[in-house]
């Protein structure tokens, strides 16, 4: 699927260059100028109407092939350079043979050739990095650590150093965390924002993995959860290149900074929590900041409240909240399970794949990338949080399971298993609710065998430990093979009209 939307959004919502937003997206700038010509040609407008998902914007820009006209065209020399860099035995000749296949009537070899060495031509010139106003945020994890040692116990931790610095003025934060883990990285981003009170119009990471899932110098794969926080502040995530050490040269100044003029002066301290460590790393901090320059005006300070501060983008109204990422298919039962609680999208998205986004006190379920449910986050294990307008009119229609189906199935396996499946149908508040249960259950029977079923059945009735995993636990123990416990403690089946007994479903012909 291509990245159109989001292309959309980091040229009209950020206001970022074609080669920066090709940069972010893993795209060659002639493709962003594409996408963007044709949105135009389309009338298009950001933002995007609610109702249009992936597929129909990808429709709307990208219509069935129409017959070309005689015009050559031109090679995407990007993909041409990207293919040469990071693939070995990749000649442009094996490159010119593929483009023309795609494109018979395309340029020669020559022509090719002499067009490609030209474009690469321009790639080498090595540039100063002149910094504008509120444009980039550097950040970065030092390389030194500071021991925390636990109070009760007396083992030592090491805090991570978390650095950023702000290109043009170099104003400087810094803050240590318990680790590189992805809730770390995310809380210094939003508290790095909230200590500039506004935020850059691009934040530049090294290639660390809760920032970069999968590390490339052109197809950066950014983690789910970042692109999240930098949507959330209107921000675009622009990765350091690999192996490209001017990238990311004026954080590394910074972490030098931060080594040199904080941690060097804490190497003799002992730190009993964070709280302590971070206290003292900020009132260094602000001596840092406060330090006049040696051959320019003014501090860091200075320069970021006359040249930073006034560009910067003003924070939203909440901070970020984390959210993780997950890709989920959606069960028969049209649920989909997060942390061990299950739940429902619309019933039509049955065994597709779908994006799930939660929080502390949300879920949301996005299909092409357009919300199809939210739900309250709740953390009850094995629960279901149902919407009724998920639920389908009729199952029979677009699912083969049905309770009567179910319970043809446990009565051929015998009566306590049909008491059992009656009685799960019975208890959740849909029985639609019961199919994960009953299907995983049923199913124990070609593992164990149905005689052993039966037992495990009787014997679940009987303590009323009615779940999956209790049934499974009573067959793997061989609980099944011995004496029920005594009749004191058995459980009184539920009585429902729904509940007809094994000679109904074995004497009825379906």
């Amino acid at each position: 699927m291509r990245k159109i939307r989001e292309v959309l959004r980091l040229k009209y919502e950020c206001n970022r260059s074609n080669r920066e937003i090709g940069h972010s997206c893993g795209i060659g700038s002639s493709t962003v100028s594409d996408y963007l010509q044709r949105a135009k040609m389309t009338g298009l407008t950001w933002p995007l109407p609610a109702q249009l998902d992936d597929t129909s914007l990808e429709r709307r820009l990208f219509p069935p092939a129409t017959p070309r006209n005689n015009l050559r065209f031109i090679p995407d020399f990007q993909k041409v350079h990207n293919d040469l860099q990071s693939r070995r035995k990749v000649t442009l000749n094996l490159l010119w043979q593929e483009y023309k296949e795609q494109h018979p009537d395309g340029y020669q070899y020559s022509w090719f050739c002499k067009s490609y060495r030209e474009w690469a031509a321009r790639l080498d010139v090595v540039m100063r990095h002149e910094h504008r106003a509120g444009e980039k945020l550097f950040v970065d994890y030092a390389g030194q650590t500071v021991d925390v040692v636990n109070p009760a116990t007396g083992e030592i931790s090491k805090a991570q150093i978390f650095v950023a610095v702000l290109g043009a003025g170099s104003y400087t934060y810094a803050e240590a965390t318990a680790s590189q883990g992805l809730e770390d990285w995310i809380g210094s981003h939003v508290r790095a924002f909230s200590f500039y009170g506004g935020v850059p119009k691009a934040v530049v990471p090294d290639n660390l993995k809760s920032g970069v899932s999968k590390p490339n110098r052109y197809e950066p794969d950014i983690n789910p959860t970042y692109n999240d926080l930098a949507r959330h502040y209107q921000t675009v995530i622009l990765p350091a290149r690999v192996r490209k050490p001017r990238d990311k040269a004026k954080v590394e100044a910074g972490v030098l900074l931060v080594e040199r003029w904080i941690l060097a002066k804490l190497r003799n301290h002992t730190f009993f929590s964070l709280d302590e460590l971070n206290q003292e790393i900020k009132r260094l901090l602000q001596k840092l900041n406060n330090k006049l320059f040696q051959k320019l005006p003014g501090s860091r300070k200075s320069r970021f409240e006359e040249i930073d501060k006034p560009a910067l983008k003003p924070l939203p109204a909440v901070p970020y909240e984390l959210a993780y990422w997950k890709k989920a298919t959606v069960h028969i039962d049209y649920h989909v399970e997060v942390e061990r609680h299950y739940y429902s999208v619309p019933y039509a998205l049955v065994r597709k794949k779908i994006d799930v986004r939660y929080t502390a006190r949300t879920v949301e379920c996005f299909y092409c990338n357009k919300r199809v449910a939210s739900h309250l986050r709740d953390d009850r294990p094995g629960r279901h949080s149902t919407i009724n307008e998920h639920m389908p009119a009729s199952h029979r229609k677009y699912l083969e399971w049905t309770p009567d189906r179910f319970k043809r199935w446990a009565a051929k396996i015998g009566p306590q298993t049909l008491t059992l499946t009656e009685t799960l149908l019975v208890k959740r508040g849909h029985p639609q609710q019961a199919y994960r249960s009953l299907l995983g259950i049923l199913r124990l029977g070609k593992s164990y065998g149905d005689g052993r079923l039966e037992a495990a059945c009787n014997r679940a009735l009987h303590i009323n430990a009615l779940s999956y995993r209790s049934i499974e636990s009573i067959l793997k123990n061989g609980l099944d093979q011995k004496p029920l416990p005594g009749a004191s403690s058995k459980t009184t089946p539920v009585k429902h009209d729904n509940i007809r007994g094994a000679g109904y479903y074995t004497s009825t012909t379906h």
